[in-house]
């Protein structure tokens, strides 16, 4: 089930980038310390990728509820990024988290045997 995942998230990686990040556009002006961060680090503007990619294709798994809780959860998280500023390893450490969040999410599905 992982590899299913971990599929998705591969071909989401392997889609060109054309200076932006996942979530936000790296080209405009006025962008906060953590955003301008992640566009000027390739592992971080990768795992910016990499999380709202998951984030996507659960959100598209679950109902209205559960949606909306987990984009509850996102902002909350995005919150927590910004706080973060321009600190790299604490933007590693939230981009890891969030991921690890958002794949127990996907691992606790139930599917029939």
């Amino acid at each position: 089930m992982l590899r299913a995942l971990a599929l998705l998230l591969a071909l989401g990686l392997l889609a060109p980038l054309p200076a932006a990040a996942a979530s936000f556009d790296c080209s405009l002006s006025g962008l906060a310390a953590d955003e301008q961060a992640i566009c000027d680090n390739r592992d971080l503007n990768d795992a910016d990728v990499r999380m709202v990619t998951t984030l996507k294709f659960l959100t598209g798994l679950f109902g209205m509820g559960m949606r909306g809780e987990m984009m509850d959860e996102q902002r909350l998280w995005l919150r927590q990024r910004m706080a973060c500023e321009a600190d790299l390893p604490c933007l590693r450490r939230a981009y890891q988290q969030r991921q690890q969040a958002l794949e127990a999410i996907y691992e606790a599905i139930e599917r029939p045997l």
